[in-house]
């Protein structure tokens, strides 16, 4: 089927201020037991972090190629609530805690159907080129406050 939507990667989005990333634990995800290992949720957060700009409206690659600057982690704090297995269907939400100058604060949960199976609070620093920290762009913030705007 050409052009059919099978061709198309999954896309995450919004739900008012709340960004949801579904995935699926493939075998690579897990260790001899069955059970993922503990850094892949990492991961999986990373991945819809990511997802999360870009359906804010951020296209990272621009950013990166013209200068602009790039996010990196700066911290990541995790806490494992229930294991999660082969075959399990996972949904991660995320949501934006806090927007500073040159940061954001971005909780995270993993989710398996209703039950939460980890949860993370991380700090994404906006850095130069360089690796300096330094002011996101004016209209990223507006962007990021417009979604928090949505959840209240």
């Amino acid at each position: 089927m050409a052009g059919s939507s099978f061709d198309q990667p999954y896309r995450g989005g919004f739900i008012g201020a709340e960004h949801h990333f579904a995935l699926t634990v493939y075998f690579e995800d897990t260790d001899t037991a069955g059970v993922v290992y503990y850094a892949n949720y990492l991961k999986y957060m990373e991945r819809a972090r990511s997802d999360m700009l870009r359906a804010a409206g951020i296209d990272q690659r621009t950013a990166i190629d013209d200068g602009t600057g790039v996010y990196a982690v700066a911290e990541a704090n995790i806490r494992y609530l229930r294991p999660a297995k082969l075959g399990d269907d996972l949904r991660i939400v995320s949501t934006l805690a806090h927007v500073r100058a040159a940061s954001v604060h971005i909780h995270q949960t993993v989710m398996r159907a209703a039950e939460t199976i980890a949860q993370a609070r991380i700090t994404a620093a906006f850095l130069t080129p360089d690796g300096r920290p330094t002011r996101q762009p004016r209209e990223w913030v507006e962007r990021f406050n417009a979604i928090n705007a949505q959840g209240n």
